[in-house]
């Protein structure tokens, strides 16, 4: 795993592997592929493959390696798969909403994986309820699978229904009787790469899924575009008119694995840049700089080089401490910080320290690791965070917040200083986010801004219900 501290971070979104190759056994690939990108999600995993004749289905609550062993990755026969890692945005996390959702129809087996959210979705769910289609789950998943079977014609047909029916986030793996797609949204919100292996194709979320696959990286699928990976080979069409492009930076500052490459940028190298930048506009008297671990490591290591300090450890991570300690009990989520950070004593006693994290959401994992370096001895604790305040919630399928939630929104930066008890606290400036993304536009950064990349009066009337915009799609 890679996320950060895992407490007080945007929470992971999921990850999506698709994989056709011939006399391959494809879900294997498709599980070094899933392993991968296990730090986009920890609730659930599964894949769905196909042998000509029948599909294979397998799912489990649970981390990738502990859901697949040879057994069962041997009854996933066939030369075609599918696969997710799961972190819930929309729909609990339980078993019946782990993907990809599966149906069985008159055109054979349809599989889809979801890394993303949809802003209209619960328009869509309604339409749907309306005329009698059964839904199992509260996912946005299944309500996709619902428009591509509803929808008439061939399978790039139905995908292209589907994103004319559908608004929001969405990088798709999909499995068919005759191939295996992948489809990017119009706005190109989430990441889907495309690389070549012996017999066939991957698509995954990140290019790091090709280093466990022994795929070569062929290219990053374009806003709007769909990949059809079939017998024949690699086929890559516009499926819906790209939209002005919104990449979350959240993929460089948190998300994205150090090894994977978005824009022919290697994330590690963006993170160390975004630390850099932070140290110009940020500069403080200190005698040492930590990270809180693992993903503000970069972003530290960045800031220590600018400003000519010592980079050193103050913080060990519990790596062996997962999620789910968070959620019985008040008593154990106060222990949080506790059970995964203990503090360097000797590195920290009488020093003057720069603490570097990826982002302050809630503020209450900050404050609890400031006081934890006070008492450990530190003479000073000055708070660099290496994106900018997050003001305004995420509708694209990052777990961030509610408003109330966000510090940045009813707080200002002083006051988030005095709450977290840090004798100075700075952000990272949205020129300077840009700057180190060697980027004027093309992504979107509106969890900063507000600055939303829908238009604001579409975008509330959806959120509130008062559009329907599938009366297309449903003949009205």
């Amino acid at each position: 795993m890679v996320p950060g501290s895992g407490l007080d971070s945007p929470r992971e979104r999921c990850g999506v592997v698709g994989v056709y190759a011939a006399d391959r056994e494809a879900a294997r690939i498709t599980f070094f592929g899933l392993f991968a990108l296990q730090h986009r999600g920890q609730e659930a995993a599964g894949i769905v493959s196909y042998d000509g004749l029948f599909a294979h289905v397998h799912k489990g609550e649970g981390l990738v390696g502990s859901v697949f062993n040879e057994d069962i990755l041997s009854s996933l026969r066939g030369s075609a798969a599918v696969g997710h890692t799961r972190y819930s945005t929309t729909g609990g996390s339980t078993l019946r909403n782990a993907q990809p959702q599966v149906i069985e129809t008159i055109d054979g087996p349809l599989a889809v994986a979801h890394n993303g959210n949809l802003v209209n979705a619960p328009q869509l769910r309604r339409r749907l309820l309306e005329r009698g289609v059964g839904l199992q789950t509260s996912s946005d998943t299944e309500l996709m699978v619902h428009v591509l079977t509803g929808a008439g014609g061939s399978w790039l047909d139905r995908i292209r229904t589907l994103m004319d029916s559908v608004e929001g986030a969405y990088s798709l793996t999909i499995l068919t009787r005759e191939a295996v797609y992948g489809v990017r949204d119009p706005w190109g919100f989430r990441p889907l790469v495309i690389g070549e292996i012996d017999g066939g194709y991957v698509l995954a979320s990140e290019t790091c899924a090709f280093s466990t696959t022994g795929a070569k990286f062929v290219a990053e699928l374009r806003p709007g575009e769909i990949a059809r990976i079939d017998a024949l080979g690699l086929h890559i069409e516009q499926g819906a008119p790209p939209q002005k492009r919104a990449f979350c930076t959240f993929e460089n500052i948190y998300f994205s694995r150090p090894d994977t490459v978005h824009d022919g940028n290697l994330v590690h190298s963006v993170r160390q840049r975004l630390g850099r930048e932070l140290a110009r506009e940020a500069p403080v008297e200190a005698d040492l700089v930590l990270s809180v671990p693992d993903s503000g490591t970069p972003h530290a290591v960045g800031f220590a080089q600018e400003a000519g300090l010592p980079y050193t450890e103050g913080l060990i991570k519990n790596r062996y401490v997962g999620r789910t300690f968070i959620e019985p009990t008040q008593e154990l989520r106060n222990a949080g910080v506790a059970m995964k950070f203990n503090p360097l004593r000797d590195n920290l006693a009488g020093r003057r320290i720069v603490m570097v994290d990826d982002s302050i959401v809630r503020g209450t994992t900050g404050g609890q690791l400031v006081r934890m370096l006070r008492d450990a001895g530190a003479s000073e604790v000055h708070v660099r965070v290496a994106c900018p305040a997050i003001t305004h919630p995420c509708y694209m399928g990052i777990d961030m917040a509610t408003p109330e939630e966000l510090v940045a929104s009813r707080l200002s930066v002083a006051g988030i200083r005095d709450e977290i008890g840090a004798d100075s606290l700075a952000f990272l400036s949205i020129e300077g986010l840009m700057r180190a993304l060697d980027a004027e536009d093309g992504y979107c950064n509106a969890c900063f801004t507000g600055d939303y990349p829908f238009e604001p009066e579409q975008f509330v009337q959806l959120q509130l219900g008062l559009q329907d915009p599938f009366a297309s799609v449903w003949g009205e």
